[in-house]
């Protein structure tokens, strides 16, 4: 059967992947930020269709977040199952701790933190022969910057042995996201370089022993579409490496789509492509098209590809996302509704307005809710970070009611329309394509267009930061705001 990349769409990057046995079934996390819950979870039969079944770091004791900026937080988890137990390990970013947690039931809760304490970002766990390797991107013991290795107590984190640097990567800059696979009489070192960028690229070493010496693949790098061009399908890098139950080998890896073929922007984040990848006659991995991620690839197998169309109030639970630690008691979500209560805190702020969002996962889509609010503002929002989002609202003024679309782009706050409407309840309404974000208000039948906004100003080239853009309800202001009907629809 032939799939579509991405395979899983929207701000899903930094994906990390594992089988297990007893399920045949495969586990994927992807990197959260400053987003909670943290580190979303899928769970797939086919490497092609993955269901989110939740998130791995669903308390607020797992992980700290209070005041983290926009790409601060969680990054880069990997997930691994040993002797039946699955462990989830990340770095949060900005207390710079590494730490893991784990589960004996992938759809319950998982422990608190365990920390170890090593250098770096981009840790990852190997187990062999009854050893625990940790592994990072960072400093060693003797101040070397690259691959860091220890080996670990898995029941403690104690380190066992001092943290060693075991490559340097194959010359690229940013050396980052290591795995460690032992198949046959090798140990394969995968890792990213070139920055999450236009440059990412995967490179691979091995080594008879997990310690090395690491000898760079002759062909490096083994996957990157630094080079397509032109091509929509950009900054291929950071991947995981699993055999699928047909014994073939496959790259779970995240890349993004420009908003064209000939404009460099990308707003929906980094996504998650499945790229077919081997070991060739001399022993070394390959991947992808002679080392190129295309749009589609064969995978045997009867499958059909699955796409998500339409999001409820009651059909994303799996799926919502606050920003940072949320105060439960401003939010009821259910039974087709979302009562929200407001707060002094803004979509400016680094701290946790009253804020429950989707992922964008395509271009072309409509967002609409119907609105009732008892006074401040509330609306629907287009959100990158606090420097850029786009929304139209809802609010409370002296003379009753009014509709705005307001832009917010490089903390430059401008009103492009407002409207006064008859009573405090309207639909709102964001449509978006390729280039632009639209925003409506419709009381009574009538639809009003009350400005646009571009959807490269809502980009990572603009904003910077590692996220995508988040579809969300909000409210600020110490009001209620009802919203009912609430759908999200992609073409």
């Amino acid at each position: 059967m032939r799939y579509t990349n991405p395979v899983v769409k929207g701000f899903y990057p930094d994906p990390s992947v594992c089988f297990d046995q007893s399920t045949g079934k495969y586990y994927m996390v992807c990197s959260s930020f400053q987003y909670f819950p943290g580190v979303p979870l899928f769970e797939s039969d086919d490497l092609v269709n993955w269901e989110p079944i939740g998130y791995v770091l669903s308390k607020k004791s797992q992980v700290a977040l209070a005041d983290v900026e926009s790409s601060g937080g969680v990054f880069a988890p990997t997930i691994r199952c040993h002797d039946g137990r699955f462990y989830m390990v990340t770095t949060n970013n900005t207390t710079r701790k590494h730490f893991y947690v784990y589960t004996d039931d992938i759809h319950g809760q998982w422990s608190e933190p365990i920390t170890v304490d090593q250098d770096g970002i981009d840790p990852s766990l190997m187990f062999d022969g009854g050893k625990t390797y940790f592994i990072s991107t960072g400093v060693d013991d003797d101040g070397i910057n690259g691959i860091t290795q220890c080996e670990i107590d898995i029941a403690t984190g104690t380190k066992l042995t001092g943290s060693k640097n075991i490559w340097c990567g194959s010359g690229g800059r940013y050396p980052e996201s290591p795995h460690m696979y032992k198949i046959g009489d090798w140990y394969y070192l995968m890792i990213a370089e070139g920055g999450t960028e236009y440059g990412h690229m995967i490179t691979c070493a091995r080594a008879r022993s997990p310690w090395g010496k690491f000898e760079s693949c002759p062909h490096n790098p083994i996957l990157t579409n630094r080079n397509k061009a032109p091509g929509i399908i950009q900054g291929i890098g950071h991947g995981d490496l699993v055999f699928d139950k047909n014994g073939s080998l496959h790259i779970l890896c995240l890349g993004f789509r420009q908003i064209d073929l000939w404009m460099a922007y990308h707003n929906l984040g980094r996504e998650v492509f499945l790229v077919p990848a081997g070991i060739d006659e001399n022993g070394w991995l390959y991947a992808g098209s002679d080392g190129i991620c295309e749009e589609s690839y064969e995978l045997e197998g009867d499958f059909s590809q699955r796409e998500k169309k339409l999001y409820t109030i009651d059909n994303a639970s799996a799926e919502w996302r606050y920003l940072r630690h949320p105060d439960f008691e401003n939010y009821s979500v259910g039974h087709g509704k979302a009562i929200l209560r407001g707060s002094s805190k803004t979509l400016d702020d680094t701290a946790s307005p009253t804020f429950i969002g989707l992922c964008q996962r395509e271009f072309c889509f409509e967002m609409s809710a119907e609105l009732n609010i008892d006074g401040g503002e509330a609306g629907l929002t287009a959100y990158m970070c606090e420097s850029e989002h786009y929304e139209v609202a809802l609010r409370k003024i002296e003379s009753g009611f009014e509709a705005i679309c307001r832009l917010n782009i490089g903390g430059i706050k401008h009103i492009m329309n407002s409207a006064e409407i008859c009573e405090n309840k309207a639909k709102l309404i964001i449509r978006g394509d390729n280039f632009s974000y639209s925003f409506f208000v419709s009381q009574g039948g009538r639809e009003i267009c009350l400005g646009t906004g571009q959807t490269k100003y809502l980009s990572s080239e603009v904003s910077g930061g590692f996220t995508g853009v988040i579809l969300a309800m909000y409210a600020v202001g110490g009001n209620t705001a009802e919203f009912s009907g609430f759908e999200l629809k992609y073409s």
